[in-house]
């Protein structure tokens, strides 16, 4: 990478550095290299390593780069289209055929506050809470937390029954799937999704392989019975690979490598 003279430039430091680096990635770097320190690129470039992090974490949240725990800094792989929704159509429960998402296990917990107003209940009511994750060529893309209110699936209590594990404790999953199932039986009337961009929390990092604080996309859908909400999912994709696509229709999809 070549030096360049940011000094005259009217536009901020930051975000002409990051042009050049973006070039600089397209000519110099291949997928999955390392990028140099940040001492020594901020060094090459003149500029102080503040400037430097503004730049990099601007390409990191347009998918040049991935920032990956005892690696470091590296160039991101291109993009491929991963649809937020169902492959069997906009009008599915989660766990309908074509679903993507893996179901992994179920808890019983307090409705989080945010989640509570959507849902209509107090923040202390207890709500089967299913927790599904999300892979693409291997790597995990996205996680989500499925809440769904006692009201919605009154066959199923808070103890539900499932195949059971060692000394008899019902196992997780087979919780999970008693709950997705019982919201089969309901006649869902449409769902509606908002995203907005977060910074990770550490128990997302983690299971995304970001770093806390990285730049995430966090998807919240409501899924309407009758005209209220019968659950709620909250999911959090990696923006360092995912980008928004919207149809004809106005649907949200995402697209994620």
């Amino acid at each position: 990478m070549g030096t360049t003279q940011l000094e005259t430039v009217p536009e901020p430091k930051y975000w002409h550095l990051k042009t050049v680096l973006s070039e600089a990635l397209d000519s110099e770097f291949a997928v999955g290299e390392i990028l140099p320190n940040e001492r020594e690129l901020a060094a090459r470039f003149g500029v102080a390593r503040a400037t430097l992090r503004q730049a990099l974490e601007q390409l990191e949240l347009e998918g040049r780069l991935q920032r990956r725990r005892g690696v470091g800094t590296t160039v991101a792989p291109p993009r491929v289209g991963v649809d937020v929704g169902s492959e069997s159509g906009p009008h599915t429960w989660p766990g309908a055929p074509g679903d993507a998402w893996h179901t992994e296990d179920h808890a019983c917990v307090a409705a989080p506050s945010t989640v509570a107003r959507l849902l209509d209940v107090s923040a202390d009511t207890l709500v089967h809470a299913v927790r599904r994750s999300r892979m693409t060529g291997g790597q995990q893309v996205a996680s989500e937390i499925l809440y769904v209110p006692a009201a919605s699936v009154p066959a199923v209590p808070a103890d539900a029954e499932g195949a059971e594990g060692a000394g008899g404790t019902p196992h997780p999953t087979a919780r999970a799937r008693t709950v997705l199932r019982a919201l089969h039986q309901c006649e869902l009337g449409g769902q509606d999704r908002t995203v907005e961009l977060g910074s990770a929390r550490a128990e997302d990092a983690r299971r995304l392989d970001r770093l806390p604080g990285a730049p995430v996309l966090l998807v919240t859908t409501r899924y309407l019975v009758d005209g209220r909400t019968a659950a709620v999912s909250l999911a959090t994709y990696r923006a360092d690979t995912c980008r928004l696509s919207f149809s004809d229709g106005d649907a949200v999809s995402l697209m994620a490598s």
